[in-house]
């Protein structure tokens, strides 16, 4: 029987899937036609950005599959065949995202007017808009990955000696994927950040109004960039990180082909079929899951979500443990990819890797949301701290996120080894898949989150009862808290599936092992090191540069439109409240309205994010081939695990400290209790608070998610390569 072909028709049905929950949301109540009419402005700004950004990476990919053919037909070990690889990958993430942000867009005002029935209709619509998200990616990485090593498996005929070629073609997928995924999470941060720092600071700080409020130029770009960069952003994250641990795993367990061949009298490709199965099975059981998020009108969303993840999860590790040992002998020698030596391997083994790494992945998520969720002891500090201004409040979201990096490190060391000792370099590898086989249900929590957003931000904007808008808030703050916990997650699984791809990029290489004592490795390791910094100074500093375009263009309006002008002497001497407002006063909120040119906004984050993502985002693709061509293997893999470490503690600590600031600002929402003393929204502790979130911001959405693409994308261009460095 072709396993391939199976894992292939589960992504069939993911896709399926994606197709009916799509339908199903787009007959659900669109709400007034104030509703309608900013929802659609957010969906034409989205696709206008979106559509920007592809038209410069079409450039971008006919250029690289044009110099991959080329170079795969001057080495042994690869084919031009791997143009087409990195073509249909970059195809597939690219789709992923249009395809997730395309109903995102369609579910955000369609929650909104769910609210107002109540919060278990909002639910649904709000996560079934994310489970689109999450089952179109992983539903087009294994249609894509299966389908082009079933093709290949047919052309070059897939047999142990055959595997090393095979795969190296096959690898060109993940680098399509790796390098769409950093130009859209770079891309879509700067779009996002731009708008939302613009904002903040203009919007809430400067003119004192609420956040999303219509009078706010800012506020449809910044609606816009939370679908940019946590939807179709995230989404090209994670499908990167999906198709990027299957590669690995398939990689290494070439190795084992010799071995199992004498065993099984077949091909002995087993271990090589493996992470596809366990890959479908994820498919299957994350769509289980999803039939598992209900919630009554009193209900907690927090737990309703967590409950499909754990349906998902327990489903993950009985299914695995029946494939794995029907996959693998019970027991095996072959000799160790790391030492060289002989070591025995078992199904058990490799099946307690697969937990380890669905574990780690757990516990660092619960760890995120111990230090980024509102109310927890360390974001509470930070609110605290803000009662002495700005600079106790970013130096207090400085040590949080700094210390916020020590218990996942053990954890991801701790699943590195234990995964190691049971089932070496192929342990470690299947231990990344294991945490990423239910990214379907993954990725559509953590795409609830930016819906949930923008349902808030339409319910202000188009006037809604302040009991619609509790409704939004309280599906917003558990955005808020999956988000920061899919970020941890695809951190975490970066680090696993870096390591994975470095170990398979020493096996194409021929690289037995790294000694740092070499110079010319250290000098490698140093360069590697440093590179998790410049890239994201670069980000940041794009950031800078156009929430600075944002906050001129936000000034110019609210100084040089009368209307505008006018409607926020009316705001200030409300102090920000309109609900009540009556007479004259009324009467100049309502001339008001419509006058906020939002496209010219729209217009500012996109033509910044496409200027400013492309440094970046070659810096990744760069640096790796210079090093690797000039200087060699060893140098290259030097240069790999000084960016690994380095990369996956900047992302930690940047992602964290940015989600524990936004949250503390979001506690003076409520009121804050500190020695005694109540602390509300528009309070200066409150103000220092939006400040200290308005630094975390890029952190969290910007640098701090694309370093764990970075780690990655580097570690599939050296595998890539490998065959013409050797």
């Amino acid at each position: 029987m072709n396993y391939a072909i199976l894992a292939v028709l589960t992504g069939v049905a993911a896709l399926l899937y994606s197709f009916w929950r799509a339908i199903w949301i787009s007959k659900k109540d669109p709400g007034t036609e104030k509703m309608q009419k900013i929802g659609s402005y957010i969906a034409q700004g989205a696709m206008a950005f979106l559509m920007a950004e592809y038209k410069v990476l079409v450039i971008f990919v006919i250029a690289v599959a044009v110099l991959l053919g080329f170079s795969g037909a001057s080495a042994t070990d690869s084919h031009p065949l791997v143009a087409l690889s990195f073509v249909v990958g970059a195809l597939c993430s690219a789709l992923a995202g249009f395809l997730g942000m395309r109903v995102a867009t369609k579910a955000n005002y369609r929650t909104t007017n769910a609210a107002r029935k109540g919060l278990s209709e909002a639910l649904a619509i709000a996560f079934s808009g994310g489970s689109v998200m999450g089952m179109g990616v992983v539903g087009l990485g294994i249609l894509g990955l299966g389908g082009l090593f079933i093709f290949y498996e047919n052309y070059f005929g897939f047999t142990s000696d055959k595997a090393s070629l095979v795969l190296n073609v096959l690898s060109g997928f993940s680098l399509g994927a790796s390098s769409i995924a950093l130009f859209a999470r770079v891309g879509g941060g700067i779009y996002t950040k731009a708008a939302d720092v613009g904002a903040d600071l203009v919007g809430k700080v400067e003119a004192g109004i609420p956040e999303d409020h219509p009078l706010n130029p800012a506020t449809i770009a910044d609606n816009v960039g939370d679908n940019v960069g946590d939807v179709a952003g995230m989404g090209a994250d994670l499908f990167e990180s999906y198709v990027g641990s299957i590669l690995g795993t398939m990689v290494i367990g070439a190795a084992f082909a010799p071995t199992l061949q004498q065993i099984d009298g077949m091909s002995g490709l087993s271990a090589v079929i493996l992470p596809l199965v366990l890959a479908g099975i994820g498919i299957i059981v994350s769509i289980l899951g999803t039939f598992a998020v209900r919630i009554g009108e009193s209900g907690n969303p927090q737990a309703a979500l967590n409950m499909g993840n754990f349906v998902a999860g327990i489903l993950m590790i009985v299914a695995s443990f029946f494939a794995i040992t029907a996959f693998l002998p019970e027991k095996w020698e072959a000799v160790s990819i790391l030492t060289g030596e002989n070591r025995v391997y078992t199904a058990n083994g490799v099946f307690f890797a697969t937990i380890f790494g669905l574990v780690a992945g757990i516990l660092i998520g619960i760890i995120t949301e111990y230090y980024t969720g509102s109310g927890k002891p360390p974001v509470y500090q930070i609110a605290k701290q803000s009662t002495t201004g700005a600079a106790t409040n970013i130096i207090a979201g400085l040590s949080v996120g700094m210390q916020s990096t020590a218990i996942p490190i053990i954890l991801i060391s701790a699943a590195i080894m234990l995964s190691y000792y049971f089932a070496d370099l192929y342990g470690i590898a299947i231990a990344a898949l294991g945490m990423l086989a239910n990214t379907g249900i993954q990725l559509a929590v953590d795409a609830y989150g930016p819906i949930s957003d923008n349902s808030g931000g339409i319910a202000e904007m188009s006037e809604q009862p302040p009991e619609v808008r509790q409704i939004t808030d309280k599906l917003d703050a558990v955005g808020n808290t999956t988000a920061a916990i899919g970020k941890g997650f695809a951190i975490a699984s970066a680090a696993l599936t870096a390591l994975a791809l470095f170990s398979a990029f020493m096996q194409q290489a021929k690289i037995n092992s790294i000694n740092v004592a070499d110079p010319i490795v250290m000098a490698g390791l140093f360069i590697g090191g440093m590179v998790p910094f410049l890239f994201s100074a670069l980000a940041m500093g794009a950031v800078g540069r156009a929430a600075m375009d944002m906050i001129n263009e936000v000034r110019r309006q609210f100084h040089e439109i009368p209307e505008l002008k006018a409607a926020l002497e009316v705001m200030k001497k409300h102090h920000g409240e309109t609900h009540n407002v009556k007479g004259n006063d009324l009467k100049v909120l309502e001339a008001a309205e419509g006058k906020a040119e939002y496209a010219k906004c729209v217009e500012i984050s996109t033509k910044a994010a496409i200027r400013e993502m492309v440094i970046p985002g070659l810096l990744a693709i760069v640096i790796p081939v210079l090093v690797g061509f000039v200087f060699g293997p060893k140098a290259l893999g030097g240069l790999l695990a000084g960016v690994t470490v380095t990369g996956v503690l900047m992302a930690i600590f940047q992602s964290n400290a940015g989600g524990a600031w936004d949250n503390a600002k979001k506690m003076f929402e409520g009121g804050v209790e500190v020695n005694g003393k109540i602390y509300k929204k528009g309070s200066d502790a409150h103000k220092a608070a939006v400040v200290g979130d308005t630094v975390g911001d890029p952190l969290k959405d910007t640098s701090g998610p694309s370093l764990n693409i970075l780690i990655k994308l580097m570690s599939v261009v050296s595998l890539v390569i490998a065959p013409l460095i050797k």
